[in-house]
């Protein structure tokens, strides 16, 4: 899957146009103010590797689910904060088009100078982003030299910025941002080629969400580690008795195929942290896996599982985590995947944490600096980890 780089295009860049489609779905409060702006600093070096050899830059992205059809209450998701502090942060003036490929879109592109960059307004506003419409996506196509994709939390779409317009560029350079590179390098290229043993941690909800990506990792990882609250359908498959806890029903009879297919390779929990509520004061108990009393919830994996799992951690040399081990957010039930990302920070083993809740927890417990990847995309991590392939990436040139 290796592509070219937006490095690899050095001669073409200066004086040239380059569009690049990024992911600035940043959070924003009540007051349009950005409160998280990673995904932004996430494009720096991508923006500035083309700004430092004197190309124009265009800026696109989506932001938020607003309706698509000029509804006042879609104001609320203008990109006009993103171009403020991608100013801020670049030192420099950023220009805001309040269209896509409209009057003033076209105006700002072609007021751009060398060393220029044009933020366009939500891609999102125009119902043919969603579509995939060839006509919008021909307008957008039109405005630039080069097209490059940095946007990898998208890129399991088919969104017209995401793969209409690179089709619609013809024979012009295609190429990835450094971001989505390095998504690709840890996610399919290390994945696809592990260093043994290969450990593959799943957490979260439902059996549903992580089914086809247990599928294909029973194929590759040595051993796959349940927690989260699909460890209690899973629990329920074996006859367990999982109280008030958050299970799915219908889910039980594909997670006996999963268990029968998976054999020894699946890990599953050998106790569980109960609440007999969803708070952090409520009554608390450990009990072994199966064995959750009537009125309570199993709300984080136990002391006894926390420590089999950080033990396989340790001997692994390729870790794969997308998932917290329970209610990660409300002490004490964060104690499981703090164990667990403690053991991920300390092991020697190439570590790749999904993106979503994983990337979060381990922001949240100051391990992301000790692992060798966050991914930036939870929905396209999950899928690059199923074995889709990946048409917005595949329309692009090939390394």
């Amino acid at each position: 899957m290796a592509k070219k780089t937006i490095a690899d295009v050095d001669v073409d860049v200066a004086r040239k146009t380059v569009l690049i489609r990024v992911d600035f779905n940043v959070p924003l409060d009540e007051q349009q103010q950005i409160t998280d702006d990673r995904r932004i600093q996430s494009a720096l070096p991508s923006i500035n590797s083309v700004l430092d050899r004197g190309g124009k830059i265009i800026l696109m992205s989506h932001l938020g689910r607003p309706k698509g059809s000029g509804d006042p209450s879609d104001a609320k998701y203008s990109l006009q904060p993103a171009a403020v502090r991608l100013g801020e942060l670049l030192g420099k003036e950023v220009a805001f088009a309040t269209d896509t490929i409209g009057i003033d879109a076209q105006a700002k592109v072609a007021a751009l100078s060398d060393g220029g960059v044009v933020v366009l307004e939500n891609l999102r506003f125009n119902v043919g982003e969603k579509k995939g419409d060839e006509e919008f996506a021909r307008g957008l196509a039109a405005f630039a030299d080069i097209y490059c994709n940095d946007a990898f939390g998208t890129c399991h779409r088919k969104d017209a910025s995401m793969l209409a317009v690179p089709s619609a560029m013809g024979d012009k350079p295609k190429v990835v941002g450094f971001l989505v590179a390095k998504e690709i390098q840890y996610l399919s290229d290390a994945v696809s080629n592990p260093q043994r043993p290969f450990i593959a941690i799943l957490g979260g909800a439902k059996v549903s969400d992580k089914i086809n990506v247990i599928q294909n990792l029973l194929t590759i990882c040595d051993r796959i580690l349940i927690g989260g609250a699909m460890a209690y359908t899973f629990s329920l498959a074996q006859g367990g008795k999982v109280g008030k806890s958050l299970v799915e029903e219908d889910k039980v009879a594909l997670a006996k195929e999963l268990l029968a297919a998976g054999g020894d390779k699946l890990m599953l929990p050998t106790d569980t942290h109960c609440g007999d509520a969803f708070s952090a004061d409520c009554n608390k108990q450990i009990v072994a896996a199966g064995e959750i009393a009537d009125d309570f919830e199993g709300l984080d994996i136990g002391p006894e599982t926390a420590k089999a799992y950080a033990d396989a951690v340790r001997d692994a040399k390729t870790v794969v985590w997308n998932g917290p081990m329970g209610v990660f957010e409300m002490p004490p039930f964060d104690d499981g995947t703090k164990v667990v990302a403690q053991a991920i920070a300390d092991s020697e083993a190439t570590s790749i944490i999904g993106g979503g809740d994983s990337a979060a927890a381990i922001q949240q417990l100051g391990f992301a600096d000790q692992v060798s990847h966050v991914s930036t995309g939870g929905g396209a991590s999950l899928a690059m980890l199923e074995g889709k392939p990946f048409a917005a990436v595949d329309v692009l040139d090939d390394a």
